[in-house]
């Protein structure tokens, strides 16, 4: 059982919502889209269902081409982010109605809204209506309409993202679990990196209709393809340096001299390089002696409880440090931070990825 785009683009009058796409699917996998607001993942979710029809290329499922067929004759299900139930229904009606309308006989019927509430730990509530019941158990509802319909493909669609914290920690922990149980192919879209990390399966990065990599999940992290894909899969957003090599050296903007051997790349031709490192690699505590220091302005500090995030300015590039502890700091004051050459990647000019960070190869 796979799902195939190819070749695949949305267009909508003058704007591409999709750029030429091309993906596989296979069956019991967890494939998650990752991207901020507007990069395409609902659009590519639509197209993968058939709710809309590609502008080129095909869908294809099991070899088949069924990029004209209607959505209700495709196995498959959609949860949104606005889980959706029918509020004068009971939870047992909720979850036995797409199987009514597939005509299926009472006793089938029982069966699996039985299995699936067992799954869903629902079945002490079968009785009960959508609106008696917590935020999370109301999502648990519409995840086990869409599981009983026993679709090939089932595409969550931020499911999680109007749930307070300990919800969302309680359906992340589920949803691996529920997938393994039902072997298909489940497609999520997320904006946040660490809900695609504890995840885990295959990851699609993308930015402004594109997909920037797929892959495994943490090899997509660890071994971004280019800058672009580094900064998607980053919270806060990764941070960069822009550094000019001339022989032996690499010149920072703020006029800093780092040895070009530093980051194990002494080799590199001359020209402009981006330098990328994470939020939580950016210290203002030096831990290691090998660490290179920069002068930075500390602009403005976001406290959290047991971290601080650090807004910085460097020359014009703007930084965010994630700090253990709560810091004390005053806006506009001068700050050292360091970066282990450890935890930096090395970017080409165009974004083109040139050597992983070493921290990330030898995970």
């Amino acid at each position: 059982m796979t799902l195939t785009l190819d070749g695949v683009t949305k267009v909508v009058g003058a704007e591409t919502h999709i750029h030429p796409t091309d993906l596989t699917l296979e069956k019991g996998t967890m494939n998650v889209l990752l991207g901020p607001t507007l990069s395409g993942k609902t659009s590519l979710m639509r197209l993968m269902a058939g709710l809309d029809a590609p502008t080129q290329g095909r869908i294809l499922w099991n070899g088949e081409d069924v990029t004209g067929m209607r959505v209700q004759d495709r196995k498959v299900a959609m949860v949104y982010q606005q889980f959706i139930n029918y509020p004068s229904m009971s939870v047992y009606d909720n979850i036995a109605s797409p199987m009514r309308l597939m005509g299926l006989g009472r006793d089938e019927i029982d069966a699996r809204v039985r299995e699936t509430a067992d799954l869903m730990q629902l079945a002490p509530m079968l009785q009960r209506k959508p609106l008696e019941l917590s935020g999370g158990q109301q999502q648990r509802c519409a995840l086990a309409r869409a599981l009983v319909k026993n679709a090939g493909l089932v595409l969550l669609d931020e499911p999680l993202a109007n749930l307070d914290y300990k919800l969302r920690e309680e359906l992340r922990a589920e949803i691996p679990r529920i997938f393994e149980k039902s072997g298909a192919i489940f497609v999520y879209a997320t904006t946040e990196p660490e809900e695609a990390l504890l995840l885990g399966g295959h990851c699609a990065t993308l930015w402004e209709g594109r997909v920037t990599q797929f892959g495994p999940t943490a090899r997509v992290y660890r071994q971004p393809a280019d800058a672009t894909t580094a900064r998607v899969f980053s919270d806060p957003p990764m941070n960069f340096l822009r550094l000019t090599k001339r022989g032996a050296e690499m010149v920072a903007p703020g006029g800093e001299v780092i040895p070009a051997g530093t980051f194990g790349h002494a080799g590199l031709a001359d020209g402009t390089y981006l330098a990328g490192f994470r939020p939580n690699h950016v210290e203002i505590d030096r831990q290691a002696d090998h660490a290179i220091r920069f002068d930075a302005t500390l602009s403005v500090t976001e406290i959290t409880g047991s971290e601080t995030f650090v807004h910085l300015d460097h020359h014009g590039a703007r930084w965010v440090g994630l700090v253990h502890g709560v810091r004390d700091l005053d806006p506009g004051q001068q700050l050292q931070v360091f970066i282990d050459p450890a935890h930096v990647y090395l970017f080409a000019e165009d974004g083109a990825l040139v050597a992983s960070a070493p921290y990330a190869e030898a995970a």
